[in-house]
């Protein structure tokens, strides 16, 4: 009998080397290389056996009928929003989120909704038993629905059970990294069982036109854990995105096929499970005072929706020898450069205090938008006067203090005088496309802007 040869496969990357060292070559992780069985079926290497002659694949040109995607609405507006407007037939999806943010809760709540539609849904829990998934049914008010619900973790036996009945509409495999295939070698959770158990499970939903959720494990780093080829399988990426200290959860949508990318749902986690928040800039401004200082609100744009979110800042004297520099919610190397803008370019220093900013609500930003909104935050904790409690702003700025544009500018402002706001800051190149009832004001240069909130306290600050 041959004897089978091993491989060692990195865990992060799925990179393959011939011999185990402790650090992966190609992306850099340490303890990461596990040896595993070479083996030819799927997900595995080419199979030594002989090749047979290909067919001739017909080739045809970009012209033709094309036909928009059929969807399956859920009913769950938050949900709809972000996958596109409904789930594809036929399409793969993967979830990604923390251990207990909610993953579970919002995919047996889909399930749920789909049954109650009329369509064929199947919940399949490798890491639950029947019991504690009714449990939580039971808790969330969804006993009713006609949920098919099983558990297991074969493959094998999944498509199996899959294929002794009428295709399902949805189905759900909670997670994708405790299942495991025969056909590969290796426990389950390694790099080739993830990518074997995916890769069967997407061909069969492509085939029955069965719409695919695959729940994925994250990292420490926050990252789908897996092979990253799992990710250019699936049609869309999803991340679960919360803080245990709040009680609002974020699906924010990272690759999509058939729609836009960086939507985002807003849900509120509650005792009878998670509910919509219709108004979500409501949530994120909370229960602001008027006369803070340190506090500004950026209009924002997350995919399509405007959202408008408070920014605090807190500015206070060091009497360390390299001040602190603190950030939640927000990008710590862009705070840098805001600060060194500030300092270079305004003549506002902030070398001699520790700086602290705080993405109310604890929402992440990943938007070059929020510059002219951290700016205004921060020059107003170091000078100590409030900002108007009704305007708001946005806009980049560069390294030169330009006050560069951004984009859906009449969408943000559009939010903003829907909740009251009547003043706004904002790139003058924007302002061709303000045509409502809010008084804008246009900067050029960050400058102008201190200028402004100095002649308020009637001596620039310059410490």
């Amino acid at each position: 009998m041959a004897r089978r040869s091993t491989s060692f496969v990195c865990q992060s990357c799925g990179a393959v080397t011939t011999k185990w060292t402790g650090r992966c070559e190609s992306c850099g992780d340490w303890n990461t290389i596990v040896e595993e069985q070479t083996g030819g079926g799927v997900g595995g290497g080419p199979a030594k056996t002989k090749l047979t002659k290909g067919r001739i694949v017909p080739l045809v040109g970009l012209q033709g009928d094309t036909k928009e995607a059929p969807r399956i609405k859920s009913g769950i507006a938050e949900l709809d929003r972000v996958t596109g407007g409904g789930f594809v037939r036929g399409s793969a999806l993967l979830v990604g989120g923390d251990p207990g943010i909610g993953k579970s809760t919002l995919l047996i709540q889909a399930a749920a909704a789909f049954a109650r539609l009329g369509h064929r849904a199947v919940y399949i829990s490798g890491e639950e038993a029947i019991a504690q998934v009714r449990l939580r049914a039971e808790r969330l008010g969804l006993s009713d629905a006609p949920v098919a619900l099983a558990a297991e973790t074969s493959v094998e036996d999944i498509l199996a059970t899959l294929q002794d009945g009428p295709p399902p509409a949805l189905l759900i495999l909670d997670s994708i990294q405790t299942l495991w295939t025969e056909q590969a070698d290796s426990p389950p959770g390694t790099v080739t069982q993830v990518r074997a158990s995916a890769q069967a499970m997407v061909r069969y939903a492509k085939k029955n036109g069965t719409t695919l959720v695959l729940v994925g494990h994250v990292t420490k780093d926050g990252q789908i854990a897996g092979p990253r080829v799992v990710e250019h399988m699936v049609d869309a990426v999803m991340y679960f995105e919360g803080d245990g200290a709040h009680q609002y959860r974020i699906l924010r949508s990272v690759k999509n096929r058939f729609g836009a990318t960086d939507e985002i749902g807003v849900f509120e986690m509650t005792g009878a499970g998670l509910s919509e928040v219709a108004n979500p800039s409501a949530l994120f401004l909370g229960e602001r005072t008027g006369n803070s200082p340190g506090a500004a609100v950026f209009a924002g744009l997350e995919g399509s929706r405007p959202l408008l979110i408070e920014i605090q800042a807190l500015v206070a004297p060091s009497s360390l020898g390299t001040p602190r520099r603190a950030v939640i919610g927000w990008d710590s190397a862009r705070l840098s450069m805001i600060l060194a803008v500030l300092e270079a370019r305004c003549g506002v220093r902030f070398s001699q205090h520790d700086v602290y900013l705080n993405v109310a609500g604890g929402l992440k930003i990943n938007e070059p938008g929020a510059d002219l909104a951290v700016a205004a935050a921060l020059v107003s904790s170091l000078s100590g006067l409030a900002l108007p409690a009704n305007c708001v702003y946005f806009g980049e700025v560069s390294l030169s203090a330009a006050i560069r544009p951004v984009a859906q500018a009449p969408a943000r402002l559009k939010e903003a005088q829907k909740l009251g706001f009547d003043k706004a800051f904002c790139p003058k190149a924007n302002l061709k496309d303000t045509r409502m009832d809010i008084v804008v004001t246009g900067l050029e240069e960050l400058g102008d802007f201190v200028a402004k909130i100095s002649a308020k306290t009637g001596a620039k600050q310059s410490v």
